[in-house]
């Protein structure tokens, strides 16, 4: 097929230009301008081609719970949402704790158009008294590891896994909160969460346990990766520990620079509101914005958490963590970061494409001659809403329905598939 006319968007090797795009069996043909050939068509004015985006935080689900979402439809929303590459945690029944687990992600994602890397355990079951075998799953082709959901809270398992993934040169990600600082809160702890009498899950139980991360990394020298960054004390330690040489990275969720606590209040308590961590405040908002500008935060990310229906319709209390996250993800960045300002196109695009491959040292797409084609196309100014019919995940748990977004991933191109965005 032939991209014509897109400007092509290249963060890691600082392109930006107009060019057409030739693409034959899977790679990039031809690369230039005023290109023709008797093939396949596709108009891109107007447009940017980057390489493949990456979501290096979401959940799939499968294997155990299926009635949520699968691999197969997940790597639907993914696409859908620009993306050509996922890494899913290991919250999953079996998790992801052993090598056929791993492999068997690995295997059900092979037909479709977004590569699938998978998150191990750091401990066996997620439960936080015995290291997986770290050695074996990273040879099965897992990533990182992660007992997402379930906090690290021993801090000497946490010191062991960090010199045994030094070794294997993985990050440790590290779903930061102290369970001992959080009295099984439902939303942020504050003046919102005081006024409408719902238990609170205060800010320092992240902030406490980014510290003692930062501690043990800067002794072992192991790398720490902060998952779902939300408090802005929190963005404050990553940035003082990085100008202290600690090897460590952090991501942000879309939702965290896009709402805040008053959304539960605003919505009427719905369930859609609810996710872990919490919507905090305005300050905190803010912090995030800062942090992506400042490079504080390295990646964006959505931490995509699908439930079913009946697991959401129930009262505010009694339902779990969480949102779907992939359709909505550039959207929600072209609005509260591109379009506010905080970063360019090329800054933000930098965050969904370069940095979560290099925080989980994956080889970065690049558009070259001959280089395998792994693009996404997409703009940073068309103003559309996002409804139900949009949503591509199993499950439909999202506050999103209803609001504009600013810029739109219009196809992907990766393993040898082209998936344009049906609207």
């Amino acid at each position: 097929m032939l991209l014509k006319g897109g400007t092509v968007l290249d963060p890691a090797a600082g392109r930006s230009e107009r060019l057409d795009i030739e693409i034959r069996d899977g790679r990039i043909a031809r690369i230039g301008s005023d290109l023709n050939a008797d093939i396949q068509t596709y108009d891109c004015d107007g447009r940017f081609i980057s390489p493949g985006w990456m979501d290096m935080h979401v959940h799939l689900r499968e294997p155990g719970f299926e009635y949520k979402e699968t691999i197969e439809t997940g790597c639907s929303a993914a696409a859908f949402g620009g993306f050509t590459a996922v890494a899913c945690m290991p919250n999953t029944d079996p998790p992801i704790h052993t090598r056929d687990v791993v492999e068997f992600v690995i295997e059900r994602a092979e037909q479709t158009a977004v590569d699938v890397y998978p998150i191990a355990c750091v401990s066996k079951g997620r439960e936080g008294k015995e290291l997986a075998e770290m050695g074996d799953l990273a040879d099965g082709g897992a990533v990182a590891f992660s007992d997402d959901g379930s906090p690290v809270q021993d801090a000497g398992l946490m010191r062991r896994a960090l010199e045994y993934s030094s070794m294997l040169e993985m990050p440790i990600i590290n779903h930061m909160e102290d369970l001992g600082l959080n009295p099984h809160g439902h939303m942020h702890e504050g003046s919102v969460s005081t006024r409408l009498g719902v238990p609170g899950i205060p800010g320092l139980a992240e902030e406490v346990m980014i510290a003692r991360d930062i501690l043990i990394a800067g002794f072992t020298g192991g790398a720490i990766h902060v998952a779902h960054i939300s408090t802005a004390d929190g963005v404050e330690l990553v940035r003082r520990a990085k100008e202290d040489g600690i090897n460590i990275t952090a991501e942000v969720c879309t939702h965290h620079f896009a709402l805040t606590d008053e959304e539960v209040e605003r919505t009427g308590f719905s369930t859609n509101t609810k996710m872990h961590p919490p919507l905090r405040t305005q300050t905190d908002v803010d912090a995030m914005k800062e942090g992506l500008r400042d490079g504080t935060i390295d990646a964006i990310c959505t931490d995509h958490a699908p439930h079913a229906s009946f697991e959401k319709e129930v009262e505010f209390a009694a339902a779990p963590f969480g949102i779907i996250g992939l359709e909505t993800a550039w959207g929600i960045t072209g609005r509260e970061i591109v379009d506010a300002g905080v970063l360019s196109v090329e800054e933000a695009v930098h965050k969904l494409c370069v940095s979560p491959r290099t925080i989980l040292n994956l080889d970065v797409p690049v558009i070259r001659q001959g280089a395998a084609a792994n693009l996404t196309i997409f703009d940073a100014t068309t103003r559309w809403t996002f409804e139900a019919r949009h949503i591509r995940s199993k499950s439909k748990n999202t506050p999103f329905v209803g609001r504009e977004m600013v810029g739109r991933a219009w196809a992907v191109y990766n393993r040898g598939y082209f998936v344009q965005a049906e609207v």
